[in-house]
């Protein structure tokens, strides 16, 4: 047989002189054909290198059985539980999974739902970058009724469905806590808050203090990018102040974590002279010595319902709309980081 010609299901009927149309039930895993036949014709398309022509197949069903995710980024512990939980669904679904990082850039953001789009995916889950500022990139997909889900962070939209947790909840929850343990004077590290997830953390905030009777100072609030270094610099921040806090809470585990560090570098007794909540519960919060108290917030659970709520769709279920959003649970972990009063 020519090495370049492609092997068929007719090559295969022909070997074993049996029906082109058992060969195809066989390949479909069709119960009409008997086990004994379905494994001579695997074995055999496997010797001989068939593959499965989806192409044609996706041409005739207009579906590529393929769903994808963009990212804002890949090396984050909560979205990586994200990611497993995502394909622990797609997979035994039958659907394929394509994942896009868009690196905290809209513009790359853009650009991943772009290729997405061409590769003609048949559902799109999105979790927003920091910077994006428009969600128009995706209303090719909605022209086409092709669905979007945004999850963590969102945007509204009356044809997009999110998946999130209460984050504003959870802020009152960490916030409330600090005071509960003697605090008063509060950083708050956040992200730019164009991201529903840190507008809210920052309304959660802002209402423990002012059900507390303690006013809201806006030189207590820290905006960056919440990496690594981030949390460093916010150390720095912090040292600065004219009269320094006496709780921080900042909005990602990594974050605080290395703002606690460098902290401590400097003398500062966590949590005895600042007491620190984080957000995420990452695997970094049992590390740091004292154990950082953070928000316990469901990344697979997350992928798994926002996979599953996409792939229903798909299936003739609920429509994608705004009123459908999904709030999924969360819980404050209260460690050491945090107990000035235990």
């Amino acid at each position: 047989m020519d090495k370049g010609k492609d092997v068929t299901i007719y090559d295969l009927a022909e070997k074993l002189n049996i029906s082109v149309a058992t060969v195809s039930r066989a390949l479909k895993d069709d119960p009409v054909v008997s086990k004994k036949t379905k494994k001579k014709i695997f074995e055999l398309a496997e010797e001989m290198g068939y593959r499965s022509n989806n192409f044609a197949r996706n041409l005739r069903t207009q579906r590529t059985n393929t769903i994808g995710a963009i990212l804002p980024r890949l090396n984050s512990y909560f979205m990586s539980t994200v990611i497993a939980g995502i394909e622990h669904v797609a997979n035994s679904q039958g659907y394929n999974l394509i994942i896009s990082q868009s690196s905290e850039s809209g513009e790359k953001e853009q650009q991943c739902a772009r290729t997405m789009f061409n590769n003609r995916v048949d559902g799109l889950l999105v979790s927003l970058a920091y910077d994006t500022d428009t969600i128009r990139h995706f209303d090719s997909f909605l022209k086409k009724d092709i669905p979007v889900l945004f999850f963590d962070r969102c945007a509204e939209h009356d044809q997009i469905t999110s998946v999130l947790i209460d984050n504003r909840k959870a802020a009152y929850e960490a916030t409330k806590h600090l005071i509960a343990q003697g605090c008063r004077r509060i950083v708050h590290i956040t992200a730019h808050t164009s991201r529903n997830v840190y507008t809210e953390r920052l309304a959660g905030y802002r209402q423990a203090l002012e059900e507390n009777q303690l006013p809201f100072d806006g030189s207590l609030i820290i905006r960056n990018n919440l990496s690594q270094e981030a949390g460093y610099e916010a150390a720095k921040d912090i040292l600065a102040m004219p009269r320094l806090p006496d709780g921080v809470f900042v909005a990602n585990d990594n974050c605080a974590v290395s703002c606690m560090l460098a902290l401590k570098k400097q003398g500062v007794s966590i949590p005895a002279d600042m007491a620190f909540v984080g957000f995420n519960n990452d695997p970094v919060s049992m590390v740091i010595e004292p154990n950082l108290t953070t928000i316990n917030y469901p990344g697979y659970e997350m992928g798994e319902v926002a996979a599953r709520y996409l792939i229903s769709h798909l299936m003739g279920g609920a429509p994608m709309t705004a009123t459908n959003t999904v709030l999924l649970r969360s819980e404050l972990i209260i460690r050491d980081s945090s107990l000035r009063n235990p």
